[in-house]
């Protein structure tokens, strides 16, 4: 399980006993992973302090406040479990239900999305959130009651090596669907916030608008940016011979044709070729980003402090120092010796 915190110093000493509580009630193995987003309060203090009192409890402390999606995908990649849940640090989500949705997943889905039916949110809240998961699921064909539900299960097959950033994270099922995810959804428990102050306002609404933007070129034009600019070239140019044509077949009816042919057709026309020229500008620019990040991209933007109750990985254990006997039963030096 993966929990993004900011900023919840007020949460952290019940919500994340609760979590250990419950999961250890599920009869599964697991393990628990709390990101520290950079959170000013006592926040990353609050974990550590639980972490020495529980070795199951992980937690990664990033280096300053990146964002949810860049916390969720510190603990992804810190994640080693083959299914990952997330879950709120503001006690909202109901842990309980974490079961569930892992057995849904067992049937064959690739992820389950939680659906918080009751919502204990502001009605104004909850009918923007409406709207919106309305032209999400509108605009990328994937549809969703709730896409700003964090309870999710994900196969980790599916989402750590996602390249995420932004505000993207609640865009995680369109991005899955890309590569052929089985998608449902089920619906789970929510309850009012005890604690803290909610980090979301209004004014990401328009974030939502613009990222959406980005997230259906991408579903379309991923790997083939050049065809979307090619488009707006194509009606450009058509555009542009429109104009020219209206012009000449103006100066030829005209008892001026000079001055007819040079009215405003076409300079339309000239402004509409250069949005041509420009989009296969941008276009040759996104193919020449778009192959090296394909080449070259990490994917990680975000600067981790330091990771308290991890083990290391037997690959990253140095290896043991060999004996001069088995330097001599090597196989490049029995080779040598015959």
């Amino acid at each position: 399980m993966v929990v993004p915190a900011y900023q919840e110093e007020a949460s952290i000493p019940t919500v994340i006993p609760r979590f250990l509580e419950s999961l250890s009630r599920q009869q599964r193995s697991f393990e628990l992973i709390v990101v520290n987003d950079g959170s000013r309060d006592r926040t990353g203090e609050l974990l550590d302090e639980l972490a020495a009192r529980e070795p199951r409890l992980r937690v990664v402390h990033l280096a300053r406040n990146y964002g949810q999606t860049a916390a969720l995908m510190a603990g992804f990649w810190a994640a080693r479990a083959p299914v990952i849940v997330p879950l709120d640090a503001d006690g909202q989500n109901e842990p309980d239900d974490i079961g569930m949705l892992v057995d849904k997943l067992e049937e064959g889905y690739d992820v389950v999305s939680g659906w918080r039916k009751d919502r204990k949110d502001s009605w104004l809240r909850t009918r923007v959130s409406h709207a919106a998961n309305r032209l999400i699921g509108l605009v990328t064909g994937v549809k969703l009651h709730d896409y700003g539900c964090t309870l999710k299960a994900y196969r980790a097959s599916m989402i750590r090596d996602a390249r995420l950033y932004g505000e993207m994270h609640r865009f995680i099922p369109v991005f899955t669907s890309m590569h052929g995810a089985r998608i449902t959804e089920m619906v789970v428990r929510h309850h009012p916030r005890r604690a803290g102050q909610s980090k979301y306002g209004y004014d990401r609404v328009l974030k939502v608008l613009f990222d959406l933007i980005l997230v259906r070129m991408l579903q379309r034009y991923r790997t083939k940016p050049m065809h979307f600019f090619g488009k707006i070239t194509k009606w450009s140019w058509l555009i542009t011979a429109a104009c020219l044509s209206f012009a000449v077949v103006q100066a030829v009816y005209s008892q001026d044709p000079w001055k007819a042919f040079w009215g405003k057709a076409p300079l339309v026309g000239v402004m509409f070729f250069l949005l041509g020229c420009f989009s296969i500008m941008l276009g040759l620019v996104a193919e020449l980003a778009m192959r090296a990040a394909y080449e070259f991209n990490a994917g990680r933007y975000w600067d981790e402090v330091r990771r308290v109750n991890f083990e290391p990985l037997l690959a990253d254990l140095p290896a043991e120092p060999r004996t001069a006997e088995q330097e001599l039963r090597s196989p490049t030096l029995e080779k040598l010796a015959r």
